[in-house]
């Protein structure tokens, strides 16, 4: 009989009304990486946790699990539950990089790195009932030579758009990224041509590059993206306001196709930006912000803005400007996250120095944690005031005034119809999503 692996992506946890089903969720691509390495005598099938039950009775001779912090005490659940059935499970992903010990406690084993270079290993241990208790992986050039298989994507509902990658990890030091300290502030990115033939090798026009920051090496990010113009796709990523400075890079991020950007923003205080290492942001502040976004906006882009609330300055006070700013700003969608203490970052480790963390420390674990709320004490305000002002800056950016306030913007949504349809359509999804998750319990027992 075949050898049979299944590739898991959790859930992050289950409403007070029952389980939750993410409406807005995206393919798992480093699930379908994996499944593009693994040997072709092997099965390999999916179970995606957002929005469908696990089989775990169904036979299966190996379960990899893709771990984020937030979805951690699902990820663990879930190996238990095959665990007691025999089935031997590996835990890999972002998470199992920041807390490997932790890890390690929940799995047979636990892959650390990029996965998609030493799992053929994995498997072919597996195979001979000798699975390593660790396996690591050097950072090297992301999928070399290797396409996803997005056949085990079909039926999972997930949004019409592919998920592919230019380059992988960041090069900054921001002090509460997660990805920062998983990555140690390396960047490697893929050959162009390896990228156009996974565009040309898939059907959709539409596409989000899941790039940390996609300008992070600017000349590439130019070479890319001047590569990209005949191809005639519409795309997404995520980068950083420093690109408005660059008109060359601009004009070719507009003429590629580029649809808009998740940038992070993360305050608009400079002494906050200071102290977290927002070294791209650095030289910013409220006016020069101004003046970027302007740029972003004469290129016609939608921005996804990301704040993070709750630095050593903030206040209930100061988060509602900074909401209205990004009303203002006429973004086409803004997430205020409430400042996550990750495992193994800078700001984890001064803010357990200080004794500031709440729930033990590691909240992603506690029976009692809440998504979107604090798991820290604030400087200036209480963690429920913290938590009350994320509540409220979400609901203000997302109320029916403000989506037709910005709405009413020449240069960015009504440049066309198509960008008006995909603010008017992708708005009401994600302030769905926003609202749904306030208060999520992680884990599902």
């Amino acid at each position: 009989m075949a050898m049979r692996v299944a590739f898991i992506r959790p859930n992050i946890g289950r409403l007070d009304s029952g389980r939750y089903v993410d409406e807005g969720r995206m393919e798992p691509l480093p699930l379908g990486l994996l499944a593009g390495v693994t040997p072709p005598d092997v099965e390999a099938v999916l179970y995606d946790d957002r929005m469908e039950k696990i089989p775990f009775d169904e036979p299966v001779d190996l379960v990899g699990v893709t771990v984020e912090t937030f979805n951690a005490r699902r990820a663990y659940q879930i190996a238990a539950s095959y665990r007691s059935r025999g089935v031997p499970v590996i835990l890999g992903g972002m998470h199992v990089a920041l807390a490997p010990q932790e890890a390690a406690e929940h799995a047979n084993s636990i892959f650390i790195g990029e996965a998609e270079t030493l799992w053929p290993q994995v498997i072919e241990d597996a195979r001979r009932h000798r699975l390593r208790p660790v396996y690591e992986a050097a950072t090297g050039v992301p999928q070399p030579g290797v396409l996803p298989r997005r056949d085990i994507f079909r039926g999972k509902g997930y949004l019409p758009v592919s998920l592919m990658q230019f380059g992988r990890g960041c090069n900054f030091s921001c002090a509460f990224c997660a990805v920062s300290a998983a990555s140690a502030r390396r960047y490697s990115r893929r050959a162009v041509a390896e990228v156009l033939r996974e565009i040309e090798e898939q059907q959709r026009k539409r596409v989000f590059f899941v790039d940390d920051n996609i300008v992070c090496d600017r000349e590439a990010a130019k070479e890319f993206f001047q590569a990209l113009i005949p191809l005639r796709i519409r795309w997404v990523s995520q980068a950083t306001i420093d690109m408005a400075q660059d008109a060359e890079l601009m004009e070719l991020m507009a003429r590629s196709g580029c649809l808009g950007n998740v940038v992070g923003f993360e305050s608009i205080d400079p002494e906050n930006l200071r102290a977290m290492g927002k070294s791209p942001n650095l030289s910013d502040s409220f006016e020069s912000y101004a003046l970027e976004i302007a740029v972003l906006r004469n290129h016609g882009l939608q921005t996804w803005a990301s704040f993070t609330i709750g630095h050593d300055r903030d206040t209930p006070d100061s988060i509602a400007r900074l909401t209205e700013f990004a009303i203002e700003s006429r973004f086409a969608f803004a997430a205020f996250n409430v400042l996550t203490p990750y495992p193994g970052t800078a700001l984890y480790r001064r803010l357990a120095a200080e004794s500031r963390l709440l729930y033990g420390g590691r909240w992603w674990l506690h029976p009692e944690y809440r998504f979107n709320h604090a798991a820290f004490r604030p400087r200036l305000m209480s963690a429920e005031e913290l938590t009350e002002a994320g509540m409220r800056a979400r609901a203000r950016f997302n109320s029916a005034a403000s989506i037709l306030r910005r709405a009413f913007d020449l240069k960015t949504h009504l440049r066309s119809p198509f960008k008006l349809g995909l603010y008017l359509s992708y708005t009401p999804l994600f302030r769905r999503e926003t609202f749904r998750k306030n208060g999520m319990l992680l884990g599902e027992e």
